[in-house]
């Protein structure tokens, strides 16, 4: 049996992890396409902070607001963290009922679904900033890179994914 302290830590770890490889996808988007450092993050951060009607995207450039970029990269890593955390209880889960583990793989695919979808509906009004793309590669990268580091340390969860149940 797992203890919760152990599923918890390692949602801490793999929730991190992701937050990690989409902030460092959004840094060198923002380098690549010469907006400089911190552009996007700035951007999403003037949409939380103060809604669409604070976002310049035009225009003379604007000085990056700090508390936007701290706004919006708190909000960023406490939802990062969450959802590590409910991933690795659901793979723990799967350990402990391995006819769990599909519906597992079902529960982590759409989470990843809906928050393409979710951060795609909430910033319509900086398109230009945050295009659909950006967000499918961003999210996927950090799906990639936090699920690798957890088939390694479950590499029979992958296994139990894709054999059929049997009742």
């Amino acid at each position: 049996m797992t203890s919760p302290s152990r599923w918890i830590r390692e949602g801490i770890v793999t929730g991190l992890i992701a937050y990690i490889a989409v902030a460092v996808f959004y840094f060198a988007f923002d380098l690549f396409t010469a907006r400089g450092a911190l552009f996007t993050v700035d951007r999403i951060g003037r949409l939380l902070l103060h809604g669409s009607a604070g976002i310049a995207t035009t225009g003379p450039a604007v000085a990056i607001d700090l508390s936007a970029v701290i706004g919006y990269s708190a909000v960023h890593l406490v939802a990062s963290l969450l959802i590590g955390i409910v991933v690795c209880r659901l793979v723990h889960e799967a350990e402990l009922q391995p006819m769990l583990a599909q519906v597992a793989l079902l529960f982590i695919v759409a989470g990843f679904a809906a928050t393409i979808a979710g951060v795609g509906l909430l910033s319509t009004s900086i398109r230009d900033v945050l295009p659909w793309w950006s967000i499918i590669v961003a999210n996927a990268l950090a799906v990639l890179v936090a699920g690798l580091v957890l088939i390694r340390r479950h590499p029979e969860f992958l296994g139990r994914m894709t054999v059929a149940p049997r009742r």
